[in-house]
């Protein structure tokens, strides 16, 4: 009886195992569409902030620090969903992601880096530092886009 109700639960187990790996492996075109959504709401919690480092919008403190906390768990989505599957999807996305994928992690890692600064500076509610950590958000954005998106 033990060994029967072992041979059963293993293959439960094993089964549902395999149900999982199975269900992790996502279809290319659901990953970009998932990594373009990610990305659109950078821009909506990215766009405020560039307007208040460039003195376009006025500074506001409580805007910095929910849009930065938002920033900061959006920044750590979209880079599963760049996957070798998914560079024949027509995307923006330039095949350099996936012939330099060191050069790609260490440009996430960059943007990860500002962005921690970014929320590191919204705490304190300085303008001035804001400004700074902003800046660099600014710049790992660009180089970013610069080397591994298509020109729109």
């Amino acid at each position: 009886m033990n060994k029967r109700l072992f041979s059963i639960g293993l293959a439960l187990l094993l089964g549902a195992g395999y149900g999982v790996t199975a269900f992790a492996q996502a279809k290319p075109e659901v990953l970009v569409k998932q990594r373009v959504a990610v990305m659109i709401l950078h821009g909506k919690y990215w766009g405020p902030l560039s307007g208040m480092n460039q003195g376009k919008v006025p500074y506001n403190a409580e805007i910095v620090a929910r849009n930065a906390g938002f920033l900061d768990a959006l920044s750590q989505m979209p880079w599963d969903g760049f996957q070798p599957s998914t560079k024949d999807q027509k995307t923006n996305a330039l095949p350099a992601i996936y012939e330099n994928p060191a050069k790609f992690k260490e440009a996430q890692d960059r943007y990860r880096g500002a962005i921690g600064k970014l929320v590191a500076a919204s705490k304190g509610g300085d303008e001035g530092a804001f400004k700074a950590a902003a800046g660099e958000v600014g710049k790992s954005c660009g180089g970013c886009h610069e080397s591994f998106r298509e020109k729109l």
